[in-house]
Formats: structure tokens, C-alpha cells, sequence
């Protein structure tokens, strides 16, 4: 089990901290998980206030530079109102620093303000995906490509330079529940990573086995698949929600004023983080026993959890990431890997009573 962090790269969405403190700020945080022996760290792209990271890949390139064994993925990729070969040069610009470390999670975004910036019709949302998806997978391939659609120029034996050093460079499929983008990712072949936003847990087991029959169907073999939720960790269950409350709520309101839903209250946040909810709000332990619940009923490869949200500050970031990496994921992947091994035994046991 690979355990690991994502954000969004969040400011405050009032007055606060801005961009130019917080990206910095962002990179010592990654530095740190790469220190406390986090698995992966991934970075959200986002066009709007509130948010410091419209181009991901420039951030883990620097956070490359920097670190030496952590894995770093975008959280994800607007694929939809981007240009695939420019994603794919940019993605491997950042791999060849990292010396191989690097990913694309690629999805088709919840916020449209990217189709507004770079000129799509939000009209094409699933189109315009699925056909620069299909220019991607292409353009990691190795071979000149030759490849037409609607909503680019053609290209005609082209192959992209340099390669990565991951070649083929690792595509994640982002989706949120909709059964069809599941589908999509097991049909193709890729690792999918599942977005958790609210619900009983149990509620989302279904399309990780979707995702695991989608590939067997396709003729695919295993691949991984991820989850991601919001998640703080530290030294009190008390200490994690008060912390972790006023900067959820706070994301959480410019979104629910732009809908015109209600904000979040307390009583729905302590819903969400209790024993029953999605988060993973807690004390070390708490957050072991909700990640353990999680792999008992998804029996997923990782876990992505975003500790960052709204205005939430610094140094209380760092603190988290530490519990993370060094008291939660230790206890995590031992037990994980101590659950496999004894279902291993279990399905060998008949095997050798006949022999």
C-alpha cells in the first residue's frame, strides 16, 4: 500500500497568505514527505482564486530537484482544455529532473474555468477528453504517431523528444463516481485513482470493482488503483478537527456559494470524520484504523489523502505530513502487507492438504 499526500496548493480565499508564499511553503512540505518516507505527492491544477497551481508540472519539477525517492503525480491534469503534447513535454521535462519518479493523472476537471481560459466549449466535456486521452496514451507510446481529431491539428509520424526515463511515462485516470470514467480506465488499461468526497465508504467498493472487471474484460492486466479523501492527522482526534474544520469549511463555501448550496456545518464535518464518514480526520491511530477500513473494503494499492485545504497553515501542515509518514504509514503498510500474506496462506492451504 502506497500512502501519500495531494493538494490543490491552496490560499486563503480571503485575506491571508497569496501565491508567492505559499508555493515555496508547498515545496518545503514536499520535501518533508519525501524525508518522513511518504510514498507520492501529488499537486491539483486549478484556474481561479484561492488556488496557486495552474500548472502542476512546473511545481514537481522543483519539488524533483529536491527530493529522491518520492514518487510525484499531478492531482490531476485538466486534460479536457489542454494540449496533450504540450502535457506530455511538460510531464517529461519534470520526469527527466526527477530521474523517473513522475506521473499524469489525467482528468476531465470539476472546475470549468480552464475551458473558459484556453477557448473549449464546455459542451464538449467528455468529448474533447476522451480524444486528447486517446493523442496521450499515443504520444507515451514510443512510436512516431500519426493521429487526426476534431479539436486539434493532425499530426503525421511525429514523435515527440526526449523521451522520458519512465517510458512509458505512468497515466493515472482521475474519475469522481461515474461509473462510465471507471469503465473507460479498465477499458484502456490505465490505473484509475477515485475521488471521495462524502458517503459511508462502502458506498464507492462497487466501482473499484468495476475498475477490476473493466480490465479483465479488456483483456488488460491488474492494474493499480488509488483512492483519494480529505484526511488531517494529529496528535488529538480533538486537535485534527479543530484544525482541519475552518480551512475545509472555508474551500468548501466558495464552492457551495457558487452552486447555491449551504456551507458546511460542524455537525456535517464531524459526520464525514467520524467512525461511519469518508475523512480521515484524526489522532494517529484514528487515522490507521480508517485507512485499514478502507483497504479491507477497497483492497487498493494507495491511499492519497489532502491535508491542505483553504487557509490551513503551515506549520501545522508540516506536523501532519510528519505523523503521516512516520506513524501512520509505517503501521499501515505492515499490516497491509501481514493481511496479504496470510490470504495467500489461506488460498494455498487447500492445495497442500492435497499434497
Amino acid at each position: 500500500m502506497e500512502i501519500g499526500a495531494f493538494t490543490f496548493a491552496d490560499v486563503a480565499i480571503g485575506p491571508g497568505v497569496d501565491a508567492a508564499r505559499r508555493v515555496p511553503e508547498l515545496i518545503e512540505e514536499i520535501v518533508l514527505a519525501d524525508q518522513v518516507g511518504l510514498d507520492v505527492f501529488g499537486i491539483g491544477e486549478h484556474h481561479r482564486a484561492g488556488f496557486a497551481a495552474p500548472a502542476p508540472a512546473v511545481i514537481l519539477a522543483a519539488a524533483a530537484a529536491r527530493t529522491r525517492n518520492i514518487r510525484l503525480t499531478s492531482a490531476v491534469t485538466v486534460l479536457s482544455s489542454d494540449d496533450p503534447v504540450r502535457v506530455f513535454e511538460q510531464f517529461t521535462a519534470a520526469d527527466l529532473v526527477s530521474r523517473g519518479r513522475v506521473e499524469i493523472m489525467a482528468g476531465r476537471g470539476a472546475l470549468l474555468d480552464s475551458f473558459r481560459l484556453f477557448g473549449q466549449d464546455v459542451q464538449d466535456y467528455d468529448a474533447l477528453f476522451a480524444e486528447k486521452l486517446d493523442l496521450l496514451l499515443a504520444l507515451r507510446s514510443g512510436k512516431p504517431v500519426t493521429w487526426s481529431g476534431r479539436f486539434r491539428a493532425p499530426l503525421v509520424d511525429e514523435l515527440v523528444l526526449p523521451r522520458p526515463v519512465q517510458d512509458p511515462l505512468p497515466v493515472w485516470l482521475g474519475v469522481g463516481g461515474n461509473p462510465g470514467s471507471v469503465v473507460r480506465a479498465g477499458r484502456l488499461g490505465l490505473p484509475m485513482a477515485l475521488a471521495m468526497l462524502g458517503g459511508h465508504p462502502a458506498r464507492f467498493a462497487p466501482l473499484l470493482d468495476l475498475h477490476r472487471q473493466a480490465l479483465e474484460q479488456s483483456g488488460h492486466a491488474p492494474q493499480p488503483a488509488a483512492v483519494t479523501l480529505h484526511g488531517f492527522v494529529a496528535r488529538t482526534s480533538q486537535e485534527a478537527a479543530d484544525t482541519y474544520y475552518p480551512a475545509d469549511a472555508e474551500l468548501f463555501a466558495s464552492v457551495a456559494a457558487e452552486r447555491g448550496m449551504p456551507p458546511m456545518t460542524r455537525a456535517e464535518f464531524d459526520e464525514k470524520a467520524g467512525p461511519l464518514g469518508v475523512y480521515a480526520v484524526g489522532s494517529p491511530q484514528q487515522v490507521i484504523e480508517k485507512l485499514l477500513l478502507h483497504h479491507e473494503l477497497f483492497g487498493h494499492q494507495r491511499t492519497l489523502i489532502q491535508l491542505a485545504v483553504g487557509s490551513l497553515p503551515h506549520l501545522e501542515l508540516m506536523r501532519a505530513i510528519e505523523l503521516l509518514g512516520t506513524e501512520v504509514a509505517p503501521v499501515v503498510r505492515a499490516e497491509v502487507r501481514r493481511r496479504t500474506a496470510a490470504q495467500a496462506d489461506s488460498a494455498l492451504a487447500p492445495r497442500r492438504n492435497l499434497t
